[in-house]
């Protein structure tokens, strides 16, 4: 009996296999077919669903992606990675000046938004509000020069690519031109600083700083900027 169930057992197994392989050898392995959608790179090209898990590729270079902050941008020509220039700093670029030896910075820095008091009735949680990140702003948007706060009225607004940034002239001495532009968001802020150098005329009240090389490279940047 025991013989028999055995050789039951026996025969089974040898047909399943049989009935798996020949499945196989008549219906192969079909390719993956990944949507057809396409990712938009911030630089203006996209890349196609790819792999097993039909996942887009990282854009390549000039983008670039910060996962951890959630912003991506295409780094302006001639622009390279640099050091950071302080434990704000979440990125830095630089590059140098064709018709001298002083170079043009760009560098990007992100400060939590301190949560708001709670009402007198300690009802729901700490918020965050346009308020809180105007502050956060006005505590960070010092003069080089000076050391102290910029002046609120000196402060201006514009819309670059999806994004409204509020614009802050942070220092025009001794040829350096710093020009910031905020970013509030939910719970942090960001700074992108254009940094100028060597600038010859930066005395002067008509000094067009939209044409400084820094100026105008993160002007290019932020028309790329994706992320919240």
């Amino acid at each position: 009996m025991k013989s028999l169930l055995l050789g039951i057992l026996f025969i089974v197994v040898v047909g399943i296999g049989g009935l798996v392989y020949r499945n196989a050898v008549e219906h192969p392995s079909q390719p993956i077919a990944c949507p057809m959608d396409a990712q938009v790179c911030p630089d203006g090209t996209s890349v196609s669903r790819t792999g097993n898990s039909c996942t887009f590729p990282s854009c390549a270079p000039p983008n670039v992606s910060f996962t951890d902050v959630g912003i991506s941008f295409a780094v302006p020509t001639g622009f390279a990675t640099t050091e950071l220039s302080d434990d704000s700093s979440v990125a830095a670029y630089e590059m140098q000046n064709a018709s001298s030896t002083e170079t043009s910075s760009i560098i990007i820095r992100r400060y939590a938004i301190v949560a708001s008091t709670p009402t007198p009735e300690g009802v729901g949680a700490p918020t965050r509000s346009v308020g809180a990140a105007l502050a956060t702003i006005q505590q960070t948007a010092i003069g080089g020069a000076s050391g102290l706060p910029v002046s609120t009225t000196s402060f201006t607004s514009t819309v670059l690519g999806n994004h409204r940034f509020t614009v802050v002239s942070l220092e025009r001495f001794e040829g350096v031109v710093d020009m910031a532009y905020y970013l509030a968001r939910g719970d942090d802020v960001l700074r992108f600083d254009s940094i100028d150098r060597g600038v010859m005329n930066w005395t002067d009240t008509n000094l067009n700083v939209a044409s400084l090389p820094a100026h105008t490279a993160l002007v290019k940047l932020l028309s790329t900027l994706q992320g919240q």
